[in-house]
């Protein structure tokens, strides 16, 4: 299962990462933004011009029907009524396709900021979580620059509206500012319970996402364990929580419309009854008070602005939990090449901390170039986490890791990515056909390179047989588990590179296979060292050194048949008995394991379905 994901909630968050990342979003559209702001602020001002034009031909029409005045105002009208409809077809094209530009421009740059930071993000915020963000919040982010521009010209139209109300005369204007400052009240109150109530709601729907994320990684357990109901209803615990949330947002909502829709009438019966008093005593004629009746709407139109309101407090909560992904630091690198080498590997003094407690204490270890150090200890023991510092793919909190001289974090990130290759136990099929993903590197490998190593893998028979061999697109191709490692193993063979580290990266793999494989694999191979995390025996028994961890410590270091001798060592493979006079590398030690098939810990298993042991 994947480590817990970080506690802290948005409210613990500083708001202030969340700025520059809308501003960056807001300067990545600006054209479309600015286009969108003008194409807004045009209809409102038409909006705000029509009940003038409305007014003027309504009192031409009764003073003089016929005249060509009227006709004139009455074309005016018909214009601004048409440019309103291309306004707001234009609205709607620039609005949408600025929410899909934001939204693209904003999931590729955390999506490289994830992939740069590395496994930290996944262990501090858990990878459903990080799917619902970059997924769900991104496109609620991706709204916030339209919504923005939007809303100026949502604000305007109930100021130009006071401004035409006090044109036509001011005392329509002081009778509706009476009544505004209940209406701002209002939208503010809006403003910071939705904002409350959509970080929660985000919150809840990110601690779903990770249950379901997790279930998912360990579906085969579940199924095995006939725990699925057990499982969906812990997923799905927060979902009171998020409905809670979800009404409450409404409720928030609802009742900022409720009270605005209950003072804007009164507002508008207000204007309306002085505007008819100096109709009455001829100070306002009927083309005014059509004029005042429609300026009155437009100025208290705030269905518009709660809505444009809503809309931005859920697009700046979204945006604060992205925010979040950008405080995990990306992995720097150096500006360093590698020197000539034979891949000689030390790790001097390394320590590791998760949670505050050491996972890795005070580790040294040295792998000759051209040699192979098995890497072995019950589970919990630190070996992945070794094998991912050895490789950087995690840095260690104290100490050093050197590959033949140079500080891994003082190389660049092609020379270091060049120099190591990784071999996992569930390797990922990333590219769109087989070959794709044995190529898969920083720099592209050879066709003949893919082929040799899928080779030396054992996987170009089986990939041949696939309906487009090479190929064959990897969602298309119906592969069992340890044929997936053997592409892995394929995909660190085409790049070759000073260090192999191999990360349980043989579990799957049947008898016959991982002996082939271990053929090529210990084969003496100077200029490239390689670190092995080995379950069996077999493996062990094949590597110039075996290195012990227990606790986090390095407990024994030495060749595997002089560890073979101590029982608690058999005991790591699910070997008891006496301990043999002489193990030779394959025999007997390596003999006696590879035909039951026992792992590092016996019949559980070589690890649990979710993450480094």
């Amino acid at each position: 299962m994947t480590t817990p994901a970080d506690t802290r909630t948005a409210a613990d968050i500083p708001a202030a990462p969340r700025a520059p990342l809308l501003r960056a979003a807001a300067r990545h559209s600006g054209c479309r933004c600015a286009a969108l702001c003008l194409a807004s602020t045009s209809a409102t001002a038409a909006n705000l011009i029509l009940p003038f034009a409305l007014g003027r031909a309504l009192d031409l029409l009764l003073t003089d029907p016929e005249g060509a005045r009227a006709t004139r105002w009455v074309l005016v009208c018909t214009a601004l009524v048409l440019l309103l409809a291309m306004l707001d077809a234009g609205e709607t094209v620039l609005g949408a396709t600025t929410n899909a530009r934001v939204t693209a421009w904003l999931r590729r740059r955390l999506v490289g900021h994830v992939l740069s930071a590395g496994p930290r993000t996944v262990s501090r915020f858990g990878a459903g979580d990080l799917v619902a963000r970059l997924v769900g919040n991104a496109a609620q982010a991706g709204t916030a620059p339209a919504t923005a521009a939007a809303l100026l010209a949502a604000l305007a139209a109930p100021a130009g509206a006071i401004v035409a109300l006090w044109l036509v005369d001011p005392r329509l204007a002081a009778v509706f500012l009476g009544g505004a400052p209940v209406l701002t009240l209002l939208l503010r109150a809006l403003a910071r319970d939705s904002s409350r109530c959509a970080a929660r709601y985000q919150e809840a729907q990110g601690r779903i996402a990770g249950g379901l994320a997790e279930a998912i990684g360990g579906f085969r357990t579940i199924a095995a364990g006939g725990t699925a109901d057990r499982e969906a209803a812990r997923i799905l615990r927060p979902l009171p929580e998020l409905s809670r949330e979800g009404r409450l947002m409404w409720r928030v909502q609802g009742r900022a419309a409720a009270r605005a829709v209950t003072v804007a009438p009164l507002l508008q019966i207000g204007v309306l009854a002085v505007a008819g008093v100096l109709l009455v005593h001829h100070q306002l004629s009927v083309g005014d008070l059509l004029a005042a009746s429609r300026y009155t709407v437009l100025a208290t139109g705030v269905g518009v602005l709660v809505g444009q309101l809503s809309g931005l407090v859920r697009a700046r909560a979204a945006a604060r939990r992205l925010a979040e992904l950008l405080t995990e630091p990306a992995t720097p690198y150096g500006t360093l090449h590698m020197p000539p080498g034979q891949g000689r590997l030390e790790l001097r003094g390394v320590t590791v901390r998760r949670g505050g407690r050491p996972v890795l204490d005070g580790i040294d270890l040295t792998v000759p170039g051209g040699g192979t150090l098995a890497v072995v200890g019950r589970s919990g023991s630190g070996k992945s986490l070794l094998a991912a510092v050895a490789g950087r793919l995690a840095d260690p909190d104290d100490g050093e890791v050197r590959l033949d001289g140079v500080p891994l974090s003082a190389l660049s990130r092609d020379a270091l990515r060049g120099a190591v290759g990784h071999a996992f136990e569930r390797p990922a099929l990333l590219g769109e056909t087989i070959a794709d993903t044995i190529a898969l590197g920083v720099r592209a490998a050879s066709v003949d390179r893919v082929r040799d190593a899928a080779r030396t893998a054992r996987a170009d028979a089986f990939v041949r047989r696939l309906p487009e061999g090479y190929a064959t697109r990897c969602t298309d191709a119906p592969l069992s588990g340890g044929e997936v490692q053997r592409l892995g193993l394929a995909r660190a063979f085409a790049h070759g590179g000073r260090l192999l580290i191999l990360d349980d990266a043989l579990s799957s793999l049947d008898t016959v296979t991982e002996h082939h494989i271990a053929e090529a694999l210990f084969r003496p191979s100077p200029g490239s060292s390689r670190l092995i995390i080995a379950h069996r025996a077999s493996t062990a028994a094949r590597a110039d050194r075996v290195a012990w961890l227990e606790g986090g410590r390095l407990r024994a270091l030495g060749p595997h048949a002089e560890l073979w001798r101590g029982a608690e060592y058999r005991a790591l493979f699910g070997a008891g008995g006496a301990a043999p006079e002489q193990c030779p590398k394959g025999s007997p030690g390596a003999a006696g394991t590879e035909g039951d098939e026992s792992d590092a810990f016996g019949a559980a298993g070589p690890a649990s379905e979710g993450g480094p042991s």
